[in-house]
């Protein structure tokens, strides 16, 4: 499949690269079809893109919320889990959605949002963490910067 993104210009997608939400996203339930794209220069250790097939124009900057909060490890209902098949825990990965102002400074993930994908099924949702232990606006400017200093030590 080839899509124009917004973001990324034209891409090819192969048909396993394509993740299902059955129950959409938070705000756009209708967008169901998406795939994970990263800058190639970048790796896998900075921001990703969920990338919508139907909606070309539509990309969530996205990232693993280890790299700014290592203790992350929201408590989930399984129940909320089952629409994505069967959970083990090799297979799931878990985002946190960016969001990047245009002040730098004041960048922030959505630690009370994460997306949860059953990479053996290729099926995601993203669910609500109850309680008030993770902030919808965790900044991470300050961690990013701290840990990029660190790599070039």
């Amino acid at each position: 499949m080839e899509i124009t993104t917004k973001v990324f210009g034209t891409i090819t997608i192969d048909d396993d690269k394509i993740i299902q939400f059955p129950n959409g996203i938070i705000g756009f339930p209708d967008l169901t079809e998406f795939t994970l794209v990263h800058d190639e220069e970048k790796g896998t250790e900075s921001i990703h893109w969920l990338q919508s097939l139907q909606e070309p124009a539509f990309a969530m900057p996205v990232m693993d919320p280890l790299i700014v909060c290592p203790d992350y490890n929201p408590e989930v209902d399984d129940e909320l889990l089952k629409v994505i098949g069967e959970i083990i825990p090799e297979e799931l990965l878990v985002l946190v959605t960016v969001t990047v102002p245009k002040d730098l400074t004041k960048m922030s993930v959505n630690l009370r949002g994460p997306v949860v994908i059953n990479a053996a099924e290729k099926k995601a949702i993203q669910i609500i963490v109850e309680g008030d232990e993770y902030p919808v606006k965790f900044p991470i400017y300050d961690i990013l910067n701290n840990n990029k200093q660190k790599a070039g030590e």
